[in-house]
């Protein structure tokens, strides 16, 4: 699976989860404070945040990391494509 499709994918798993995923700017190294891609909680919502200026498979990483940690038994409940379960159930990310 491609990486932009399996990013796609995780996005649609970690809102059907609950969590808010929003694309946010960034700013690369050198710009000031850098920002990325990053798994927050405000009150009971899980928030995701997706820097433009992360790569794909690091967007993938925090997606990863943000289901495994706040969603386990939502993973456990769903089908899976092997792609994503491969990802989202095998080592950690």
């Amino acid at each position: 699976m491609e990486p932009a499709e399996l990013t796609q994918q995780l996005v649609d798993l970690a809102e059907a989860a609950g969590f808010r995923v929003r694309p946010v700017k960034g700013a690369a190294v050198g710009e000031g404070d850098p920002t990325g891609s990053g798994i927050c909680r405000i009150q009971d919502q899980i928030w995701v945040m997706l820097a433009a200026t992360d790569s794909l498979e690091d967007q993938i990483g925090v997606l990863v990391r943000a289901l495994k940690v706040h969603a386990p038994d939502f993973l456990e409940a769903r089908y899976l494509p092997p792609a994503l379960r491969e990802r989202l159930l095998g080592d950690p990310a």
